[in-house]
């Protein structure tokens, strides 16, 4: 008989399987994980109990905040839960392998900046879509008994998922810095220029055909991808083990894209009259990704010759 193997599968990283084993032991998780379960239930008797019906609307989408606080308190509980508390945890990751000079052992293995960082996101990220899985069958239950139509439902669930995956990655990105007011301030920064940023283009697309079509949710996939860059890239900034003194710290020039991006992204939403907001996004999660590069030799380069003293005859 074989016996179970109680450990992640080979094909994890290793920062993702050491991430995942530490994450899934932490109260942090365990306890909403719990919590959300009975807040669920209750939410949901709540809502046949009062009759409740979610309001419908032309614009629902991906991104449209208004319909998780239009919904019914299910929706608001599963918002507290995967869309702030999880995520909004990820505070302390980075810190714990800056402050203890941890990040210098793993940079000397395999692992490179980016599978540091992403190594993280996919954990911190993770659990919430985990915990976000766990509450499937609460949503299948409401649109069997409740009449709730499943686009609707569908809209609120893509708007948890993405969410939670561009404040993941800002969490991480203030994470990297050292002090509670460091990490507060850079959070703050990071939020507003992710709602002012994202806001723009998707205000835009909606506006265009008074609705949420397949432009809107393109708009609103790509504004996913370029502010989960963005937070990933201010976490892989912080990495650098040593910067020349003629050289802008690289975290400065990530703040400096944060606050630049939603002008940028605005100036192409209104040059293009609302098509082209996506566009701007997409350059912007380019340039941040793009924009601290590790300085490599190129491969036909040989290696120096070692430095050996030689003892005098």
């Amino acid at each position: 008989m074989i016996g179970w193997n109680n450990d992640l599968p080979e094909g994890f990283d290793p920062m993702t399987a050491k991430e995942l084993r530490q994450s899934l032991r932490r109260g942090s998780f365990v306890y909403p994980f719990l919590g959300i379960q009975f807040l669920a239930v209750c939410a949901m008797v709540a809502e046949f109990q009062t009759g409740y019906a979610s309001v419908q609307s032309e614009y629902t989408g991906m991104l449209n905040p208004w319909l998780l606080w239009s919904s019914g308190p299910f929706w608001m509980v599963v918002s507290a839960i995967c869309l702030f508390i999880l995520p909004l945890s990820g505070v302390i990751l980075m810190g714990q392998e800056l402050e203890e000079g941890n990040h210098e052992l793993l940079l000397l293995t395999k692992l490179n900046r980016w599978g540091v960082v992403l190594g993280k996101f996919i954990t911190l990220w993770g659990l919430s879509a985990l915990t976000f899985i766990s509450l499937l069958p609460y949503v299948v239950v409401r649109y069997m008994i409740g009449g709730i139509e499943w686009w609707h439902e569908a809209s609120c669930g893509a708007t948890i998922l993405g969410g939670s995956a561009m404040i993941s990655a800002g969490a991480l990105g203030a994470s990297a810095f050292r002090g509670s007011g460091w990490r507060m301030a850079v959070l703050l920064l990071f939020l507003a220029s992710m709602i002012a940023g994202a806001a723009t283009p998707l205000f835009g697309a909606a506006m265009l055909n008074k609705s949420c079509g397949w432009h809107y949710h393109l708009t609103a996939i790509v504004a996913v991808i370029c502010y989960s860059a963005m937070g990933l890239a201010l976490a892989r900034s912080r990495l650098r083990l040593a910067v020349m003194a003629y050289e802008v710290k690289p975290s400065g020039i990530v703040l400096g894209l944060l606050v630049f991006s939603p002008f940028v992204i605005g100036m192409v939403t209104a040059v293009t009259l609302g098509w082209g907001g996506f566009i701007g996004l997409l350059a912007m999660a380019v340039v941040s990704i793009r924009m601290d590069i590790t300085p490599k030799a190129p491969k036909w380069l040989p290696p120096p010759p070692p430095n050996i003293p030689v003892e005098a005859a």
